[in-house]
């Protein structure tokens, strides 16, 4: 297969493997919580790939505005000091921001490629809220805008966003989910 079907197979399997775990039979509503970090390693690889895939683009990979991004730094102290709810708001909050971004790129993008790879990362935040409703974190409402709201900086490159985006999934996604009280329950 072609690059660009290695793409799109490797995101189709992420996805079936999270609606697999939704839908298999005889599982009490809510689904099973997603605590297994291979899943998340899968996004940020493919996150990873899309920043990779940037560096080779020559022409159709510019941005005409600037673009809010979640901020991607942790002070664990601060994170430490925040309840569930408020870190599950940050990181949702973030992701949200990620996907206006992407959405974004994905209309100003002609590099076909890059574009696949864009598309591949807008399905993957899709599959990590999915995850977190598995953990049973409240669904997020965004605001109408990202205007002065918290925790938000500027980029004005594509591969500042994409850079935004492997930091975000390798920081602040991975310790809610590190930290989910669904991940949390001991077998004994």
């Amino acid at each position: 297969p072609t690059g660009r079907m290695k793409i799109i197979l490797r995101g189709l399997i992420a996805l079936l493997l999270i609606v697999l775990e939704w839908t298999c039979p005889g599982l009490p509503s809510p689904p099973r919580p997603i605590c297994d970090l291979r899943v998340l390693n899968h996004f940020i690889q493919e996150a990873r790939d899309a920043e990779v895939a940037m560096k080779s683009c020559r022409d159709g990979c510019g941005l005409t505005e600037l673009v809010s991004v979640p901020q991607t730094t942790v002070n664990f102290d601060d994170w430490e000091r925040k309840n569930a709810t408020e870190q599950a708001q940050e990181v949702q909050t973030g992701l949200w921001l990620l996907h206006q971004a992407l959405g974004l790129l994905q209309a100003s993008m002609t590099d076909v490629d890059l574009n696949n790879h864009i598309d591949n990362s807008i399905r993957n935040l899709l599959s990590i809220n999915a995850v977190l409703r598995s953990l049973n974190i409240q669904e997020y409402t965004p605001p109408t805008s990202a205007v002065g709201l918290e925790g938000t900086w500027k980029v004005s490159s594509v591969a500042e966003v994409l850079q935004v985006h492997v930091n975000f999934l390798r920081g602040k996604v991975r310790l809610l989910l590190v930290g989910a009280e669904a991940c949390q329950q001991d077998v004994s």
